[in-house]
């Protein structure tokens, strides 16, 4: 049954590459995204002083972390940080994000510059004292790693419209929810950012469910704290 589920995640992430990019960045580029959740200037391509790809500013979010403080695109400004959506009773993908997301705390463990954020979709269940746990249980202990709730129909319009990574609830398969693997990487002023593909495509997003994504982002986070 779990390697079906990666056979299936494999597959939406390669639909999404072949046929959501493109889109993705013409509504950004375009202005056709839901405001409040937009992704503003965008800029394809890089410059001479740009190493990875500058897509726009990250959608507004507005939540609240494992401690009941509220945090929002402000409690980043400055840093660098990878943005997940994932729920805690998850059987599926997230444990292996989970671990994936540990390597990339490890990494970085100690750098004020840098940060998390793991977004609930399922915040009904998900409350600041149940991400508390998850994160204890899970061995997070960065500071600058927070695990955030709020209004699931907010949450979901912030992946779906903001990001475009796709949740929603399905009671059809384990845990009732379905969501992509993918993290996205924001730079200290607030903008996606990512590297581009062999074929000279922006990736947008990276793979958190394959080492070598991973990998990748972890390279591309060093160069975004150098600049």
């Amino acid at each position: 049954m779990k390697n079906k589920s990666y056979i299936g995640i494999s597959f939406i992430i390669l639909v999404f590459g072949i046929l959501v990019v493109p889109t993705i960045i013409d509504r950004v580029q375009n202005g056709n995204v839901v405001k409040g959740d937009r992704l503003d200037k965008v800029k394809s391509g890089t410059t001479e002083e740009e190493s990875l790809v500058k897509i726009g500013l990250a959608p507004q979010f507005d939540l609240i972390n494992q401690e009941g403080n509220k945090v929002t695109n402000a409690t980043y400004l400055g840093k660098v940080f990878v943005i997940e959506f994932f729920f805690t009773s998850c059987p599926t993908i997230c444990p292996k994000m989970n671990q994936s997301m540990l390597a990339i705390e490890k990494q970085f463990f100690g750098n004020p510059n840098f940060g998390i954020a793991s977004i609930s979709i399922d915040p009904e269940k998900d409350s600041p004292k149940v991400l508390k746990e998850h994160a204890k249980l899970l061995g997070a202990t960065s500071s600058n790693w927070h695990f955030l709730t709020g209004d699931k129909k907010y949450i979901f319009d912030l992946a779906n419209k903001g990001f475009n990574l796709y949740a929603g609830e399905n009671e059809k398969v384990n845990g009732g929810f379905e969501h992509s693997g993918l993290f996205a990487l924001i730079d200290k002023n607030g903008n996606i950012r990512c590297r581009k593909d062999k074929f000279g495509n922006p990736i947008l997003y990276y793979d958190g469910l394959d080492p070598e994504g991973v990998k990748d982002i972890q390279e591309d986070i060093k160069l975004l704290l150098k600049e």
